[in-house]
């Protein structure tokens, strides 16, 4: 269901014709940049935390994870993801499909990783656990409605 609030969504921003569905799972970066047919890197993972009565979710590369030292530096506290069973009422999605998009906006901010920069286009999921919407940083700053782009996250230490 969250898939067509996705779409319905990014209508507004010309990108819902973008968005792919896929037969099989796109959960984890691994199986979407299958599923996709691009690196893992391209995957921009959507990341959801915890910060008072709301959430943050920073959209990262597929390669990288959250420094605590610069998410602290950055928002003033340390990083605490949300509880599995706190993903949906904060974010609108479930796991595997959270995504910057048709989110509540009284209950998150959004950040996008510098990370993703080096790419023309990334993939963040689309709402479900079988789908994604390639996107330039341009639409995806825009149709996340983000705060700012934001310097927190580390490449993987199997990444040079």
């Amino acid at each position: 269901m969250s898939v067509e609030m996705v779409k319905k969504y990014l209508k507004n921003y010309g990108l819902d014709n973008k968005v792919r569905e896929f037969k099989e799972s796109s959960a984890t970066v691994e199986l979407a940049a299958k599923a996709a047919g691009v690196i893992p890197a391209r995957i921009a993972k959507t990341l959801s935390f915890k910060v008072g009565d709301h959430a943050i979710l920073v959209v990262t590369a597929g390669d990288t994870k959250v420094d605590n030292k610069k998410y602290k530096e950055k928002f003033g506290l340390k990083a605490k993801m949300l509880q599995p069973e706190e993903v949906m009422e904060y974010t609108g999605h479930a796991i595997g499909g959270v995504c910057p998009f048709a989110t509540p906006d009284a209950n998150v901010e959004t950040y996008l990783d510098e990370s993703m920069k080096r790419f023309e286009t990334v993939y963040p999921a689309a709402g479900s656990s079988n789908s994604c919407v390639e996107v330039t940083m341009e639409e995806l700053y825009k149709a996340s409605k983000a705060k700012e782009w934001v310097d927190v996250c580390k490449f993987l230490d199997s990444v040079v």
